[in-house]
């Protein structure tokens, strides 16, 4: 329980940080790029805990007609089955990321060598994607949910993007 907690501090904080950093880049509301007088971005907290009710509000509650009962599903196991695709993906644009930049700058600082490079890392790349096909097999609503959610992105990166760049955000003055 310890652990759990420790590591949902770690995850709510860092979350927070980054809208936090993306409503500094104009890529996000701009209150939620300021923090209060304890230099906490208690705002993009506010914005990540409105996200999450979002999240699980919806998904807690099933009513089952044939039985005419109302249900608390296992909320955990849906939220997981989201978020482990979008993951994965990320994870093997990040390998194939550092892969590139490792062939296209060969002379930048390596401050960690990869044991088995390149293979470990194709291999890391190659599994993470047999995962992400087999989640889409295995749970193909709710992780294609999560891959919807996260291209959902997409769009909003651009309008944010056009949009939030033509006002001055007070920060940057």
């Amino acid at each position: 329980m310890i652990s759990t907690f420790g590591c949902n501090n770690g995850l709510i904080l860092s979350g927070a940080r980054v809208y936090y950093a993306m409503a500094r880049d104009r890529l996000f509301f701009k209150k939620v790029g300021t923090t209060n007088r304890f230099h906490v971005p208690a705002a993009a907290l506010v914005a990540q805990g409105i996200w999450t009710v979002f999240l699980t509000l919806p998904r807690t509650v099933t009513f089952d007609p044939a039985t005419q009962q109302v249900t608390y599903g296992n909320v955990y196991n849906q939220l997981l089955e989201y978020i482990v695709s979008a993951d994965l993906l990320f994870y093997i644009l990040m390998v194939v990321a550092v892969m590139i930049l490792r062939r296209t700058k060969p002379d930048a600082g390596r401050p960690y060598r990869t044991w088995g490079y390149p293979f470990v890392p194709i291999i890391s790349a190659l599994l993470a994607g047999l995962l992400i096909v087999d989640l889409g097999f295995l749970a193909p609503a709710t992780s294609g949910i999560g891959i919807l959610i996260v291209l959902t992105g997409v769009p909003a990166y651009f309008f944010w993007r056009k949009f939030g760049a033509h006002e001055m955000n007070p920060i940057d003055v």
